[in-house]
């Protein structure tokens, strides 16, 4: 045996462990960092059916596997409530109830607004969701329910999770009395600034019938940096992101 043939074969070995080392440290940076539920609470300044408005966004731990997400936007005597609570079971979420609400409880907001509160309960036992409130007799449901399906809120802050994981941004909605296949789409990039400071967010949209969501999601934020909600093509609620409590 040649001493070039020694020689290689003593290196094989130590060039095999680097390749190896190398092909685990990009896979280790290649993959999507795990997205983990953490309360908070997010100030933003709010343009409600344009009214001006203060609007908060929190999510908390309501007792073991269960907690809430909620919305509030109140300004010039309108309020805006949408909430839903929901389960975690391992990777999957979800919803066990729903309300969404607008008042108009003072001043012009009085005559603009039209009050409305909608209950939904999603019965995982039963595999049913009904509604209840002001809903008309073809929105009461029961829908029967699938794993995997959500509510409005809850997709909200799934795509906040699923854009930082790489995943695809579809889902099935269960609301207003029906259940239908929803699909997020990424739009680009855009640089949002937010309390004073500059940050590259990624713009995504979803149509939903007479309801169109579009929502600034910047890695590492919780909370969108702005979520945009029109219906019937009118601007309902903007809530844009002032700071984190």
């Amino acid at each position: 045996m040649s001493m070039s043939t020694a020689r290689r074969r003593t290196r094989t070995p130590l060039t095999t462990r680097l390749l190896a080392a190398a092909t685990l440290l990009i896979a280790a940076v290649a993959a999507p960092v795990a997205w983990a539920l953490e309360p908070f609470s997010a100030d933003y300044s709010a343009r409600f059916m344009g009214m001006e408005a203060d609007g908060k966004m929190t999510l908390e731990n309501v007792g073991g596997d269960r907690w809430e997400y909620r919305m509030e936007a109140a300004g010039m005597g309108a309020r805006l409530v949408q909430s839903t609570t929901f389960q975690v079971r391992g990777d999957h979420w979800r919803p066990l109830s729903s309300e969404d609400s607008q008042m108009g409880e003072s001043g012009l907001a009085a005559m603009l607004v039209r009050n409305k509160t909608v209950r939904a309960t999603y019965d995982w036992d039963n595999n049913v969701a009904r509604w209840s409130g002001d809903v008309d007799d073809d929105e009461a449901g029961p829908v029967r329910l699938r794993p995997g399906d959500m509510d409005g809120m809850l997709i909200n802050l799934a795509v906040i999770r699923d854009v930082a994981a790489g995943r695809p941004l579809e889902y099935r909605l269960v609301e207003d009395g029906r259940a239908r296949p929803q699909r997020f789409e990424v739009d680009g990039t855009e640089t949002i600034t937010v309390n004073g400071q500059q940050h590259e967010a990624t713009r995504v949209v979803r149509t939903s019938g007479r309801r169109e969501i579009i929502a600034w999601i910047v890695d590492g934020m919780p909370a969108p940096a702005r979520i945009l909600q029109k219906r019937n093509g009118r601007d309902h609620i903007d809530l844009r992101l002032r700071a984190f409590n």
